[in-house]
């Protein structure tokens, strides 16, 4: 359930909350949907349910506002282009601009938002009707968010628009695997998108789907460390810290501290503490961890690049950090920027995140050398 507050009063709501009979918009008690129903919700019932109910209607109305802000935001770099799937400027049907939000160069990777939810629905459908295989369907469902051209994830406004157009699309599943992963997906996407008080919602309402269902211990860290991650966003960063904590203890049990999820725990734990300035403990786990990730992921990896950003970042921001460290993290910070910069493109958010460093970086090393 994503609307996760009353109607009438806007109070926190159970996933099992009353609900208008008719549109299943939901609400604390009977008092509060009267109230609601003598302020305007009579005028609106028979349209939401027109609509497929209350949960569909909000969807598809996030999912319009979602996909005017992406067209928006890439209306620069797309003016004169074409969509790669359907070959038109507007949407036939949505009259929808374009959009892209990858790592594809040139006159690629240009699309209509419908378009690529379109293409994912369809393989997801097939995979479905075909019974094949977990590894299938997991390289299927990652065209929700991953590109087929440059093999890159989408992002910011982008992938929320995706997230929502996800969301719409297995809103009336029951709480399957495939509602979940949904569920999830739009999360990512509002987060990435900076919507983090829309994200903080949906993280929860994630992860109590997966407690309340029996999910698997592995599920149940990943909702955690989404939602610290959103915690973490909305400045919350000692609730951010205990979890990502408890989730990198978790998956050191669950697996050893060569699994990806381990490395990437490990770097989201190291990333809260450079946000505390707890910065030798963070020195110390990403000195442990980095030499694993580049064995393991390599070393132009984007958690590889990630982690020895949060190292750098760790060295330059201390207060009693040396000249050596300085050094050091514009060094690394030089090389990340390099590797990103290849493999992303300069307009990533991230390969703009470790730019801004690098400058902060360097600007701390000179004051440092006219000191001295």
């Amino acid at each position: 359930m994503i609307l996760t507050n009353c109607a009438a009063c806007a109070a926190p709501l159970a996933h099992n909350a009353p609900r208008c009979i008719r549109c299943h918009t939901r609400y604390c008690n009977k008092t509060c949907q009267h109230d609601h129903w003598r302020r305007g919700h009579k005028q609106m019932c028979k349209k939401i349910h027109r609509g497929g109910n209350a949960e569909q209607y909000h969807a598809d109305k996030k999912y319009k506002e979602a996909v005017a802000e992406a067209v928006e935001a890439c209306a620069e770099d797309t003016k004169g282009q074409t969509c790669f799937i359907c070959t038109q400027a507007l949407h036939w049907k949505t009259k929808e601009g374009l959009v892209r939000g990858c790592a594809c160069r040139g006159t690629a990777g240009f699309a209509h938002v419908s378009c690529l939810a379109e293409q994912a629905k369809i393989l997801m459908d097939e995979a479905e009707e075909n019974n094949l295989g977990e590894k299938a369907r997991i390289e299927r469902w990652m065209r929700w968010d991953f590109c087929g051209l440059c093999q890159q994830y989408y992002h910011g406004v982008v992938a929320c628009a995706l997230g929502w157009a996800c969301w719409k699309t297995y809103v009336g599943r029951p709480e399957d695997s495939v509602r979940c992963l949904a569920m999830n997906l739009l999360g990512n996407g509002l987060h990435d998108a900076k919507h983090h008080e829309e994200a903080l919602p949906v993280r929860e309402a994630m992860l109590a789907t997966i407690r309340r269902s029996g999910g698997i211990e592995v599920s149940i860290l990943d909702a955690q460390n989404n939602l610290a991650n959103t915690y973490g966003a909305l400045g919350r960063f000692e609730e951010a810290l205990r979890m990502r904590r408890d989730v990198y203890s978790g998956h050191l049990k669950l697996h050893c501290e060569e699994h990806q999820r381990t490395i990437m725990a490990a770097n989201n734990y190291a990333m809260s503490l450079v946000k505390l300035e707890r910065f030798q403990e963070a020195k110390s786990l990403l000195i442990k961890m980095m030499p694993v990730a580049r064995r393991v992921l390599g070393e132009g990896h984007e958690l590889t690049l990630k982690m020895r950003f949060n190292y750098a970042r760790a060295l330059y921001l201390d207060t009693d950090a040396t000249l050596d460290d300085l050094r050091e993290a514009v060094t690394t910070l030089e090389c990340v920027a390099r590797t990103y910069k290849r493999v992303f493109g300069k307009s990533h958010p991230e390969a703009r995140r470790v730019q801004g460093g690098m400058e902060e970086a360097r600007a701390k090393l000179a004051a440092r050398d006219v000191v001295l």
